[in-house]
């Protein structure tokens, strides 16, 4: 059971109302944001490109720039190396697009998830040398790469790197690194994707060659937006102006690939919202490196022809539904083992799924967390290791924890949040037997805490109110939609409908009298039914919203918890 809390933070809302032409409502909402100050909420609310930092801050840029100038002068041939995930393939597309249009001599290489792993390896380099390449950039990966680093540039290669993770304790000797996260970069802004940084190179590149802005500011954009999101990044300060803005034009773009996505999901472009990205286009991006190869999403971006944009972005939407049913099927499988086992009354689940695809070990472990507010890791069965992900709460520190029973890994990495780790078979039960003995989780720590913007009757909610939510949005990760609570809600009527029986509408009454229209999703719906019917009323937690259907608008409230 999650534990409520409303946010109650003080701030003279009349004042900031009529400052900003907006409800005192509205600027409570704000605040509980932790977003104080004239110029922070002028921004927050009316930020645009003219906001976001120069790209020349950034320490490496510069010296990227002339190099890439000279390498292009001499002709010389520029292959990028990204990754496979949606960060690593629009920032691989933004390189690329930017430097064919700058004039280089460029292709692109992607690491395969099952044979390569994550990032450069030494079969990446030794490609690149048989191809005659002379210099190698790499996006979102490399700033964990010194030995592969080092080996290419024995080879005589030149390499930029440009990343956005954290460095490790060894920093590789490229010839130019770009990644704001160096604790001598000076750029203000630390939390951009790797799409992003690639996008701040080309940026600068292509102002270094006198291109007008609003080339600058165009699809490239949108596609380092797209990445923000898809790579679940914060949406505050520079990040939150950047989705802001690619959602416009997200919206109006002609595209092929990009169009051909938003066609084959059937989503109307005027509606279009961070979450369309999250969950619906961003992950037939990603499905193609999980299920098969993340070439093939390149390939849809990089697509000028019409047709052949639909028939690639119909095969991305096949691998994504794919994707969707096992996983499903695993978390089904998870559910099992852990109702079924004593895995159960452990603080710590580790639960071993031999026939899994090992991509989709971290989506079903995030899934387990989320049902049973733990930190969880779900292995798989490779060729030769079991592999795992892990996805972790608040109170538990996922690599620390990890780090006290090294010894048992061949390979592990991560952050308190996600780690992944590959282990011999016979070691698996060792592994769930270690972390939770070592474990000091109390039942405080394993009760999720839900943050409410505030308590709000039904009789408060409006079209008017539900439309200057508007003005908060991006929502995302760091900026999540206002979360409001209704106290003793009784269920008139239900029904449950969707092609998997997964949604419940309802005909809710407040305390007050007032009926409202509820709508709940939720992937275990009998067991939601059985619990309803013992409930004369509920308290309920949700936020407002417009449906719109063949034209028609009604008020509803997305119900998002409930006790």
């Amino acid at each position: 059971m999650a534990k409520w809390m409303e946010i109650r933070k003080g701030a003279d809302f009349q004042a900031i109302s009529k400052r900003f032409h907006i409800t005192p409502f509205t600027a409570r909402l704000i605040r509980n944001k932790d977003i104080v100050g004239e110029k922070e909420i002028g921004k927050y609310l009316h930020g645009g490109p003219a906001d976001l930092h120069p790209a020349s801050l950034m320490k490496g840029i510069p010296e990227a720039v002339t190099l890439l100038r000279e390498k292009i002068r001499q002709n010389m041939s520029i292959r990028i190396i990204g990754d496979y995930d949606i960060d690593g393939v629009c920032a691989t597309y933004i390189l690329l697009k930017g430097l064919k249009k700058a004039g280089a001599n460029v292709d692109t290489d992607i690491p395969d998830r099952k044979k390569d792993g994550y990032g450069l390896n030494m079969d990446l380099i030794r490609r690149a040398q048989e191809a005659g390449v002379d210099t190698i950039v790499t996006c979102d990966n490399g700033i964990a790469a010194p030995a592969e680093i080092a080996a290419a540039r024995e080879m005589g290669m030149t390499v930029i790197v440009t990343d956005h993770h954290e460095l490790q304790e060894t920093v590789p000797q490229a010839d130019v690194i770009v990644n704001p996260r160096q604790p001598d970069c000076p750029y203000p802004y630390k939390k951009l994707c790797g799409a992003a940084v690639a996008w701040k190179l080309v940026q600068e590149l292509w102002s270094s060659l006198s291109y007008p802005e609003e080339m600058i500011f165009g699809d490239l954009l949108m596609f380092a937006a797209f990445a923000t999101v898809g790579d679940v990044m914060d949406l505050t300060g520079e990040n939150r102006i950047l989705v802001k803005e690619g959602l416009r034009l997200l919206r109006r773009t002609r595209h092929p690939g990009i169009s051909a996505l938003i066609e084959v999901n059937e989503l109307s472009r005027e509606q279009l919202s961070a979450w369309h990205i999250g969950f619906v286009l961003g992950p037939c991006i990603n499905a193609s490196g999980r299920l098969d190869t993340a070439k093939r999403a390149l390939e849809l971006l990089d697509t000028e022809a019409p047709r052949m944009a639909l028939e690639r972005a119909g095969q991305l939407k096949e691998l994504n539904d794919e994707r969707k049913a096992l996983t499903e099927k695993g978390v089904q499988a998870a559910v099992e083992q852990i109702e079924g086992s004593g895995l159960k009354d452990d603080r710590v689940l580790v639960v071993y799924l031999p026939d899994c695809h090992e991509s989709l070990a971290g989506i079903i472990a995030g899934r387990i967390r989320e049902r049973y507010y733990r930190p969880v890791f779900v292995l798989t069965k490779g060729e030769e290791t079991v592999k795992g992900s892990g996805r972790s709460i608040e109170s538990y520190s996922m690599f620390e924890e990890m780090t006290k029973c090294r010894e048992l890994f061949l390979k592990y990495g991560g952050h308190p949040m996600a780690a992944g780790l590959s282990i011999s078979e016979e070691l698996v039960e060792e592994f769930r037997r270690r972390l939770n003995e070592n474990c000091t989780l109390t039942g405080e720590d394993l009760t999720e805490v839900i943050h409410i913007d505030m308590v709000l009757p039904f009789s408060h909610v409006s079209e008017r109110l539900t439309e200057e939510l508007v003005l908060l949005e991006p929502f995302g990760k760091g900026n999540t939609k206002p979360v409001f609570a209704a106290r003793n809600v009784a269920v008139l009527e239900s029904r449950v409908f969707g092609k998997n029986q997964n949604v419940l509408r309802m005909k809710l009454m407040d305390e007050s009298g007032m009926v409202r229209e509820g709508i709940y999703f939720s992937s275990c719906m009998q067991e939601i039914l059985e619990d309803l019917k013992k409930k004369k009323v509920m308290h309920i937690l949700y936020y407002p919203e417009i449906d719109e259907f063949r034209g028609q608008r009604r008020l509803q409230l997305r119900i998002v918890n409930y006790c």
